[in-house]
């Protein structure tokens, strides 16, 4: 990069022009539309600027880019969505592809029950600048369902703060888990003069079977009784 100084927009992040901009990491990401052919990103922020990317940037009409400018106490906001996601997961639970904008997704590696440490989560969460979300506590998940997100709320994020959620949620034994649930058996009881009689047709054990599906369960038999 050059010396001449250039306006700081946000904190970490400078405008710069693009003819200028070898070397620098771009703070955003750049998109690219091809009418008919292509729509999406270009450039990913956090890529480093080659002097063969000026003309490709150019005829994407960027005169200028904001790039980013970290000292070695801060993190970007995508590592500082990694460590604090690996942070916060427990077993039965995985991340879901790669940061955007600086969120991660935490999705559930199999069927269970979500159990979410609360009292770590708001501590967590007190910290400011970083942040997560989930389901609530004791929520029944599917394999690959979404169970949480987590990010840090600015581009450029202290690493100390970083560090101190990381601590909490290592204190805390992960704060994101999906347990296994024991699989039920259950048998099913259906009584009524109506039924037993065949005067109409059962509808409870459908509704009944669903339910025990529903958690993996397996139905052991169904019975009809009369009212007496």
């Amino acid at each position: 990069m050059c010396d001449t100084p250039y306006k700081a927009i946000n904190p970490g992040t400078t405008k710069i022009p693009v003819h200028e901009s070898i070397g620098a990491v771009l703070a955003h990401d750049v998109t690219e539309i091809r009418p008919g052919e292509f729509k999406g990103r270009a450039f990913k922020r956090g890529h480093v600027i080659r002097e063969e990317d000026v003309c490709h940037l150019q005829r994407l009409g960027k005169e200028n880019l904001f790039v980013l400018n970290m000292s070695e106490d801060e993190m970007h906001e995508d590592d500082a969505a990694y460590a604090l996601s690996n942070a916060l997961m427990g077993g039965g639970v995985e991340i879901k592809g790669e940061p955007k904008e600086g969120k991660i997704e935490i999705i559930a590696e199999r069927d269970g029950l979500l159990k979410i440490n609360r009292e770590a989560l708001l501590e967590f969460n007190m910290l400011g600048d970083v942040m997560c979300a989930t389901l609530h506590n004791n929520t029944l998940v599917r394999k690959g369902q979404s169970v949480g997100g987590t990010r840090a709320v600015p581009l450029i994020v202290r690493k100390d703060i970083v560090q101190a959620a990381v601590r909490i949620c290592e204190k805390a034994g992960k704060i994101i888990h999906v347990r296994e649930i024991r699989k039920p058996k259950a048998g099913i009881v259906i009584t009524g003069n109506e039924v037993y009689y065949g005067r109409i047709k059962d509808a409870f054990a459908p509704v009944i079977s669903n339910k025990i599906d529903k958690v993996g369960g397996e139905i052991v038999g169904i019975y009809y009784a009369p009212d007496d």
